[in-house]
């Protein structure tokens, strides 16, 4: 109950944020625009959802111990100098290069690489102009030059004819493009691999996708029907455009798109990671090798009785089932298992019939 409070009470703050950094950035509403009112309700709710989900996962018990030790590591004398660059080249690595997708086939990593950065960009392009936090005005007395503004402040004017200007114009053409060249590798994917499709689910795996491009076409589209068509079916494809961007925003915080909010916090495991390797190591009690790191031993001990699993050996309160390695793990199962069985074989034979006995009598009220 706590933590549900906790992550709504997170959620109202990170929309009522958005909201008044909506009001101030546009002007006190001065430059925000009316028919975009739906765009902003569904913004809201998605930014509401997101943090209620985002928070409630940070404060599940193995979530909570990585941000824990995380804050810890960075936290001590040096830890920022130590920590920080690698970090920064994590991030870059795993998240702007996509590190960890491109491992797993080209095809996959080219496919992720051009959804993320096509969606990323069209973010990055859409809600500042939805805001009003960024617009364009002409230049006084001089038609042919825009300056744009940025939370009110002038950021530099280029030439409307311009190829700045006609890149700057037409970004979420360009976004547009990558999610459908993504959309289509992945799609290849998931029909043609035989892995995957044995896997994926309509909601998980197809959903999101289709979302994606149903977005990016009908976005194309009114690129076409107001620069070649002379706006031709615009209204209906404005609407029909809105209705997409609606229900994927409405939908973000339940799907598979949430992942997006979550990649970044990972950088907390490769943090501990990294932190363990270069800490004490756990000796396993029975053979004595080193398979973790001691960090990551007594953690996962305290997640374990946080969770309500106790692992102690019976008789030995200090040795836990994880101070063992996999290896003994699996040869402590065997010789437990051994001992079972030789101490059966030495029950008496009376005994061992009466069990027989016992066990023929039940069989018939079973059936």
């Amino acid at each position: 109950m706590l933590a549900r409070r906790r992550a709504t009470w997170a959620g109202l703050a990170i929309a009522s944020a958005l909201a008044l950094l909506l009001v101030v950035g546009s002007g006190n509403l001065v430059r925000f625009d009316a028919a975009l009112l739906c765009y902003t309700f569904a913004t809201l709710f998605a930014a509401f959802g997101v943090t209620y989900r985002w928070v409630m996962w940070l404060q599940r018990p193995p979530t909570a111990m990585y941000w824990k030790r995380g804050g810890q590591l960075l936290g001590r004398k040096g830890g920022l100098f130590r920590h920080g660059l690698p970090l920064v080249r994590q991030f870059l690595a795993d998240f702007a290069a996509n590190r960890f997708i491109w491992r797993r086939g080209w095809l996959r990593g080219a496919a992720h690489w051009c959804i993320m950065w096509g969606s990323v960009s069209a973010f990055a392009i859409t809600f500042p102009l939805v805001f009003g936090w960024v617009h364009f005005e002409t230049m006084p007395g001089d038609l042919t030059r825009y300056r744009a503004h940025v939370f009110g402040v002038p950021a530099g004017e280029f030439a409307i004819a311009s190829l700045f200007g006609f890149f700057v114009f037409h970004g979420l053409v360009w976004s547009s493009f990558l999610v459908i060249v993504g959309v289509a590798l992945a799609l290849r994917r998931r029909l043609r691999d035989e892995g995957a499709a044995a896997l994926q689910q309509f909601g998980e795996d197809f959903l999101p996708l289709l979302l994606l491009f149903a977005i990016s076409v009908t976005g194309l589209l009114l690129t076409v029907s107001y620069t070649w068509m002379g706006g031709y079916g615009y209204d209906f494809l404005a609407i029909l455009h809105a209705a997409t961007v609606i229900f994927t925003l409405l939908w973000l915080p339940f799907g598979k798109l949430f992942h997006i909010f979550m990649r970044p916090a990972h950088l907390a495991v490769g943090l501990y990671k990294d932190a363990g390797l270069a800490g004490e190591q756990a000796h396993c009690k029975r053979c004595g090798g080193a398979f973790a790191s001691k960090m990551h031993v007594e953690d996962l001990i305290a997640v374990e009785r946080h969770l309500g699993y106790r692992y102690e050996l019976e008789g030995k309160p200090k040795s836990h089932y994880q101070w063992f390695c996999p290896a003994c793990r699996r040869a402590l199962v065997c010789l437990g298992q051994a001992a079972l069985w030789a101490e059966q074989k030495k029950l008496p034979q009376r005994t061992q019939r009466a069990q027989r006995r016992d066990a023929e009598s039940i069989e018939p009220s079973i059936v």
